[in-house]
């Protein structure tokens, strides 16, 4: 099919502001690319959407922001869906794969003040005020770098929990994404953006993931010049070292990564939740560069004369993401950052990582945080 062929796509999204927002950025980027095809929003809540009551380790399910957007996926009612990818767990169902990651946004945290606390920071903010946040992992954090503050969840899409700051006397401060706060439009309304010596952020924080069938070749061709090749390679890492933990919103888990010079590093930590047990180490890894390298599947590429299509199924996913067709990165570089996550996961669990991590579990799930 060409280009000035009519096409409709159906993409599944949740229905909070920001989930419309990003949904709407992908398909603009993909009618930039491809002007004469037509995309249909199919909106849907999920569990997390729909649980507000309860911290998010309380709940006890996986997959809170995106099963029910994977089982419209499953069902063929969507050919496509947008998400957060720090709520994407680093194994999908079965027959799913990352199509793209799109270039990522600042993945930090920032914090908005009550009017009343204008000009100061998580430092100087008075004894006990109360700082609100969903997160284990910010939880943790700011339990550890700012014991004489209080930290409570507070539940809810962006408007929601602004609206609970503004109108209610229960916080002083939220945290949020920065590349959140951005999509929304709310740059103004940041106060502090919280560096690494502050908080770490989640695996995945800024990136958008479009996920789709993996044998539908179509849908993944035409996601695949949405791939960032920095990004790309930082969440690679970054949810292998989740993955190896074990990890996800149940445990404080945080990480920060970066390339420079062809060299990627990688920080990850996980901390008790009171904060007062942290284990944080970095390691790097050295990346081959720009080249665009067909050598994924020699077999599919050895004068074979397949068609594109079946050489897309041959092709490797890592840590469920698609690198592209062709890849957008060397493979020795896709195995080498999926490696850097793994071995980093390795040295901490040495450490006693999984035991912080267990205990921290069993204090999420009987206790709310405050």
């Amino acid at each position: 099919m060409g280009d000035g062929d009519s096409k409709v796509f159906n993409v599944g999204s949740r229905k909070s502001q920001l989930a419309l927002i990003q949904t709407n950025q992908v398909i603009d980027d993909l009618k930039l690319i491809h002007p004469n095809y037509e995309f249909k929003i199919i909106e849907m809540n999920t569990l997390g959407d729909k649980i507000l009551n309860k911290p998010l380790p309380k709940i006890g399910e996986k997959s809170l922001f995106t099963k029910e957007l994977e089982e419209a996926l499953e069902a063929g009612d969507v050919d496509f869906v947008v998400h957060s990818l720090k709520d994407l767990p680093t194994i999908l169902p079965e027959r799913k794969i990352i199509g793209a990651v799109l270039k990522r946004l600042d993945p930090r945290d920032c914090v908005i003040l009550q009017e009343k606390h204008k000009n100061l920071t998580l430092e100087t903010l008075p004894h006990g005020c109360v700082i609100g946040t969903s997160s284990l992992r910010r939880t943790a954090q700011l339990r550890q770098k700012y014991p004489h503050l209080k930290v409570s969840s507070i539940r809810g899409n962006l408007n929601t929990r602004l609206t609970k700051l503004n109108q209610n006397k229960d916080y002083d401060a939220i945290v949020l994404a920065v590349a959140g706060v951005k999509r929304m439009g709310w740059q103004d309304k940041i106060s502090e953006v919280l560096n690494e010596d502050n908080l770490l952020y989640a695996v995945g924080q800024g990136a958008l993931a479009v996920e789709c069938q993996e044998n539908n070749y179509e849908v993944l061709s035409m996601l695949s010049p949405l791939i960032h090749r920095e990004t790309l390679l930082t969440v690679i890492a970054e949810r292998s070292f989740l993955r190896k933990l074990e990890g996800g919103c149940s445990a404080p888990v945080a990480v920060n990564s970066s390339i420079s010079d062809n060299i990627i590093g990688l920080t990850g930590m996980v901390s008790s939740l009171d904060g007062t047990e942290v284990i944080k180490e970095t390691l790097e890894t050295e990346l081959i560069g720009e080249n665009t390298i067909n050598d994924h599947d020699e077999i599919s590429n050895g004068g074979s004369g397949e068609p594109r299509r079946k050489r897309v199924c041959q092709r490797a996913s890592y840590c469920g993401i698609s690198p592209g067709e062709p890849p957008l990165a060397h493979k020795s570089d896709l195995v080498a950052v999926q490696n850097l996550g793994i071995n980093l996961a390795e040295f901490m669990i040495k450490k006693g990582a999984l035991r912080i991590m267990t205990e921290a579990r069993k204090q999420g799930a009987s206790t709310s945080a405050s």
